[in-house]
Parts: structure tokens; sequence; C-alpha cells
């Protein structure tokens, strides 16, 4: 636990690790959890295409980008892929309340560049918890093919958390940037403790 939280601050600056309890609640939602991952890789991949439409001016981001949609988008077949080898079907998409708790801290008013930088942020958040919990998975499942399964998702996650931080600096100062995202820690953090603990998603 002191190791894996150690490890979580350095590399991702997540200031709660996840649960121990929850690798475990989800080694037996297996079909649940695969489920609720496949819907959160397509959810990333549609957002890339809102922000590419979006920001079209936005030369660097829209190259970053068109990749990450086709990456996150094989993601989801793999996963569903993955439902179909076990024999499981992929369920209904359920409400990510973690997300949405998120998504509350992001400005709604303000000029552009508030809000994009929110909107990186956000995203980066996302991929952060989201590497950090495939880690849990990739250690602690007790099925060995599918703690390298996770590995593999937790290696791409780590590269997308840090992409949305470089591109908000890219165009805005980075101290600018730095500031917000540790305020973003510390709201990541509150939502966390209060996070209800269920094995059925990957948040």
């Amino acid at each position: 636990m002191k190791e894996l939280s150690q490890d979580t601050k350095n590399i991702l600056g997540l200031q709660l690790p996840t649960d121990p309890r929850w690798v475990n609640l989800a080694d037996i939602s297996i079909e649940a959890i695969l489920t609720d991952h496949a819907y959160c890789e397509q959810k990333a991949a549609t957002t890339c295409i809102s922000y590419i439409q979006r920001y079209s001016n936005r030369e660097k981001m829209v190259t970053a980008l068109a990749p990450i949609v086709t990456e996150e988008w094989g993601h989801f077949r793999l996963v569903l892929n993955e439902l179909h080898k076990r024999g499981l079907k992929l369920g209904k998409q359920r409400k990510d309340e973690y997300v949405n708790k998120l998504l509350l801290f992001c400005q709604k008013g303000g000029n552009e560049e508030g809000r994009f930088l929110d909107e990186m942020l956000a995203m980066g958040m996302i991929e952060a918890r989201s590497c950090e919990r495939f880690k849990r998975l990739s250690e602690g499942l007790n099925d060995a093919y599918m703690r390298k399964f996770y590995r593999r998702f937790m290696e791409s996650e780590a590269g997308h958390y840090t992409l949305f931080i470089e591109l908000a600096e890219h165009y805005i100062d980075k101290e600018k940037v730095r500031k917000r995202w540790n305020e973003w820690l510390v709201y990541e953090a509150d939502i966390m403790k209060n996070l209800e603990l269920r094995g059925d998603r990957i948040h």
C-alpha cells in the first residue's frame, strides 16, 4: 500500500491511491468491469473527436489527438473481443459518477482559454486515474492473463495522461497550467474519498 501510494504520487501526481479492496471486488465482476472499461475507451475516442471538431484551428492538438482516437477505438475493440472470447456480453452503459463529478469542476463560463485548459486537465485526470486503476488490475487480479492484459492498458494510459498536460502547456502559460493542475489534484482526491467503492466500475 505504501509503495503504490508513493509510486502513484511520483508518476501521476494523484494524491490518493485506490483502495486496495477495489481490485478484489473487480476480480469477481469481470464481465461488469470489462463492460465498463469498453465504454470508457469508447467515450475517450468520441471525446477526442469532439475536441478536434471544436478546436480545429489548434493544429498541434488536432495532430496529436488524431492517433489517440484510433488507439482508443482500438482499445474498445480489444476489450469487446475479450468479452466475446469469454462468452460474456457487453452490458448497458452505466452512469460514470466519477467523471460526472470531475466535469463539475470545469469552467463553464469565462474565456475560451480557461475552458480549454480545464478540458485538457479533466482528460488528463481521467487518464491518470485510469492508469492507476489499470496498474491495480495488472498487479492484483488472480488471472495471470488478465494481469498482462491490463498491464498493456496501464502503459498506454500513462502516455495519454502526459499528452493532455503537454497540450495545455503548449497553448497556455506553464505556470498557470501547473497551478490549475494542482487544484485539480486536490479536487480529485476529495472525489475519491467520498466515492462509493464498487468493483463493477473502472472509476
